[in-house]
């Protein structure tokens, strides 16, 4: 591989033009893709094999034009100081409003709160429930402004009014950390290459291969049905990625210009044995975004094969168009060592001889190294403890930001109905095989109201044939709660009681019901999903590093860093440490995603980091040098590009903590700290540790599977054969 890679180098140094043309194409292309593509409708939402699905799937055919799965809105109202909501006045305005609400071209139906039996015990405030047609993702951006039109105008007669349910999305507001994320990430690159030019080409092609691969997603998006989540993943984990790539091709361009090869030989060079690693590297990255499917949620899986793809470009740009750049600057880019004038170049450096901090950390960790991973194991030990007490949930409206009409919709309706009554659920009862379904669906209502934690249950609705019908039941506790988890789990058990009893079926669903499925449906494919990755990465480090304890020894760093992680956003989100630092204003359950999203994304950007140290760990033994010495070689020159690499992305993902959305907010504490640990204990403190007491087992392959190994030559080993081939040409001309 490295010798194809080489020749690819060179060959895009040669015919730039010709490579950046193609490029710039692609991008031209996809970008008239996007801006002539139909406008795509928000992403359908479902949960295959869920028992809340089958119900919603159940009501759809039992109830036709019900819109089981629409969305929902709940205008709630509170008089003024001293005055109710039956009062004459306050009671006009609520009617005209629900007049307005029901004129909506996507409204299902309103239930006016008067009627509806919707006005709290001391009659200050009282909701009105909106239904759509069509579920909260597809719902039209006009729906939405008639909506918050008709709340407005109540406010403006002397009301309290505010908005929740799923009708409306918070817009999450990221502030200005996020551009600050990015000018460290400038920053960084700058220092690290000493050069303004050679610092934006990361930048540069990072933000091409994402312009590719995200407006392509757009172009697609109504034929595929991708929604707005899946270009934001691929976007982030594109930008990741890109960067990443192209700086280690490019700190590897220097690297060789520096030991005195000829420009176009050094691009060849730095494609064939740093753009070997970027392939493997990108190889993990994609078994992770895709092995998303395995969770069997149509919407992950979508956006897992979606920011693959991206990846994929961002691969096959750093091989192409970073060689092509490099054949543009010309001398403008220096060897490594070396700045630009602009940033201080030419001056005599007053220690030449002085190793980098990379080789004398090295250094150190090779002479302590039972210390040093010690101290590792031990602190991410600590940092992963509170992940023991990991509760998974869904956010609600009770997790948003005080300042969004979702929240203070929410907590009237807790002070007027009790926090129950914002996650209610949804019992549907199918009596089609029973002898007397009327007697099957009371059966259902007096066991439920038997059970703990239930403030209230309707009357049975049934449909017109009279086979099915759906009753609601209103909690005593938050739908976050682990109590009305434990409520839901309670009906189903009665539910399999009753159903031998009646010949009917019992079906829990409703949003909050939905979340548990959701959140126990992740939790249960976590360790297939595990399995899958990094058993495949395994095998593909097995075939990169010609080993079985340098794969063994990235895979299980890897999960202790997650862990780590893991323990570090329980600590934080859910036990409520440093949540005024980080702005938490309510801690609760993680998002179920959470922990799935933590180990696609992080172990494709750990797998980056292992790959490219420690192939040059890997080139130096082979090319002669012992174990240890070779551990401070690769250190010499991969740790000041990991460790720029890992501060970039640090720096990124941090950039998200500044949000008000606490899913978001949790998302960029969770990848920043993942990085974190990763990349500064695992890499740098166990990984140099582990290797320096191996020793030469470390590089150990029985000999049977070395020769049913492809040899993939990612250290390059091939390259010397190669050139040795070109010397004896060219006497022999």
């Amino acid at each position: 591989m490295a010798t194809f890679l080489y020749k690819l180098g060179r060959l895009a140094f040669r015919r730039r033009h010709f490579v950046a043309l193609i490029w710039v194409a692609l991008l031209t292309l996809a970008g008239v893709g996007a801006a002539s593509a139909p406008a795509a409708g928000n992403t359908s939402f479902s949960i295959p094999g869920t028992e809340a699905q089958k119900a919603f799937d159940l009501l759809e055919q039992r109830f036709p034009g019900m819109s089981a799965d629409g969305a929902t809105a709940r205008v709630v109202f509170k008089a003024p100081k001293g005055e109710k909501m039956t009062d004459a006045v306050n009671k006009a305005t609520v009617e005209k409003t629900v007049t307005q609400l029901r004129s909506g071209s996507e409204v299902a139906s309103v239930a006016d709160p008067y009627t509806g039996h919707a006005v709290s015990k001391n009659g200050t405030i009282a909701y009105a429930s909106v239904k759509y047609e069509v579920s909260g993702m597809e719902l039209a951006d006009s729906s939405k402004d008639a909506l918050t039109d008709a709340a407005q105008d109540a406010r403006d007669a002397g009301l309290t009014v505010e908005i929740g349910g799923d009708a409306l999305s918070a817009t999450p507001e990221t502030g200005s950390s996020e551009i600050i994320g990015i000018a460290v990430a400038a920053v960084v690159l700058v220092i690290t290459f000493g050069s303004l030019l050679a610092a934006g080409f990361p930048l540069l092609t990072a933000i091409i291969g994402v312009g590719i691969g995200v407006s392509a997603i757009t172009a697609l998006a109504s034929a595929l049905d991708l929604g707005t989540t899946t270009s934001t993943l691929a976007s982030m984990i594109g930008l990741a990625v890109g960067i990443d790539y192209a700086l280690f091709i490019v700190s590897r361009y220097r690297a060789e210009l520096a030991e005195g090869r000829e420009r176009e030989d050094a691009a060849g060079r730095a494609v064939g044995t740093a753009g070997s690693a970027v392939v493997f590297a990108g190889l993990t990255v994609v078994i992770a975004l895709v092995g998303l499917s395995v969770v069997n949620i149509p919407m992950l899986t979508k956006m897992g094969i979606a920011a693959a793809g991206t990846v994929a470009i961002a691969v096959l740009i750093a091989l192409t168009m970073i060689p092509a750049l490099l054949g543009y600057a010309g001398r403008r880019i220096k060897p490594a060592g070396q700045k630009s004038r602009l940033l201080g170049g030419g001056r005599t450096p007053r220690k030449p001889d002085r190793p980098n901090m990379g080789t004398r950390w090295a250094s150190f960790v090779v002479r302590r190294p039972v210390a040093v991973l010690l101290l590792g194991v031990l602190g991410l030990g600590a940092a992963a403890v509170p992940a023991a007490s990991l509760e998974l949930g869904l956010p609600d409206d009770g997790s948003q930001p005080t300042s969004t009409t979702q929240r203070r919709a929410y907590d009237l309706l807790s002070e007027g109905f009790g926090p129950g009554f914002n996650g209610p659920l949804m019992i549907v009862v199918d009596a089609k095989g029973s002898a007397d379904p009327k007697a099957a669906f009371a059966e259902v209502g007096d066991e439920i109201k038997g059970l703990k934690d239930v403030v209230t249950v309707t009357p049975a609705t049934p449909n017109k044939a009279g086979d099915t019908a759906t009753i609601t039941v209103v909690p005593d506790s938050k739908p976050s709660s682990t109590t009305t988890e434990d409520l839901v789990h309670a009906i189903r058990d009665k539910g399999a009681d009753i159903a031998r009893k009646t010949d009917s079926q019992v079906l829990v669903t409703g949003s909050t019901a939905m979340n548990i499925d959701v959140s126990q449906k992740l939790n249960d494919a976590l360790l297939p999903y595990l399995a899958l990755v990094v058993g495949l990465a395994f095998l593909l480090l097995i075939v990169v590093f010609r080993s079985i304890l340098v794969p063994l020894k990235a895979a299980l760093g890897f999960l202790l860093s997650v862990m780590a992680a893991l323990g570090a956003v329980v600590a934080v989100f859910q036990w409520g440490w440093l949540s005024g630092l980080m702005n938490v204003e309510e801690t609760g359950p993680v998002m179920s995603m959470m922990p799935i999203f933590m180990v696609g994304v992080v172990f494709g950007l750990a797998m980056d980091y292992e790959v490219f140290l420690v192939t040059r760990m890997r080139e130096a033994y082979v090319h002669g040098e012992k174990p240890s010495q070779a551990v401070v070689t690769g250190f010499k020159h991969g740790a000041r590009v990991v460790t720029a690499a890992a501060v970039i992305m640090i720096a990124v993902f941090s950039g998200f903590i500044g949000s008000s959305e606490s899913m978001v907010k949790m998302i960029g504490f969770g990848l920043a700290i993942a990085v974190f640990f990763d990349a500064f204990l695992v890499r740098m403190a166990i990984v140099p540790a582990v290797l320096a007491l191996l020793g030469k087992r470390a590089w150990w392959l029985p000999r049977w599977l070395d020769r049913a190994l492809p040899n993939v030559d990612v250290e390059g080993e091939g390259l010397r054969a190669h050139a040795a081939e070109e010397e004896k040409e060219l006497v022999r001309a």
